[in-house]
């Protein structure tokens, strides 16, 4: 069998990094169908779902803050054209995370209290962000520990 490099846990991780991914994944998912509920109407199940991808966000960020506390800052290996899209990707990840807090939790509150048209409003800008988000973090992590580490 051929070594790719690829492993989910490789044993020079520190563990936190991979609950991070995994965390982030999670959320992707949830927020894909959290989406897909409210789509189809499926209000209370789109609540439901949408308070979960919050709080595993806010797992994530525990889990980040935690992370960064022990091991600080990793730095990028890659080399060449892939340098300047890791950091593109980082930059514009890290500076749309810092809205994310602020963006699900108006969004959460207009739809807690059914103030639905505000609801929409927000949550059409918040859900792209947040997807967004998510699913990059998902890729730094897979360009910084597996494929460039």
């Amino acid at each position: 069998m051929m070594d790719c490099g690829w492993s989910l846990i490789a044993a020079d991780i520190h563990p936190l990094a991979t609950v991070n991914a995994v965390l982030n994944a999670t959320a992707t998912v949830l927020l894909v169908i959290g989406y897909r509920l409210i789509k189809r109407r499926r209000e209370v199940a789109h609540k439901w779902v949408m308070l979960t991808a919050f709080g595993v966000s806010i797992a994530f960020l525990a889990c980040y803050l935690a992370y960064h506390v022990q091991v600080g800052s990793v730095p990028f290996q890659g080399t060449g054209w892939i340098r300047p899209i890791y950091y593109g990707i980082l930059l514009t990840h890290v500076l749309l995370a810092t809205t994310v807090p602020v963006l699900a939790s108006i969004t959460i509150y207009f739809g807690l209290r059914d103030r639905r048209l505000r609801h929409r409003r927000i949550a059409r800008v918040t859900y792209p962000i947040w997807l967004y988000v998510s699913i990059t973090g998902v890729v730094i992590y897979a360009l910084l520990y597996h494929l460039y580490p």
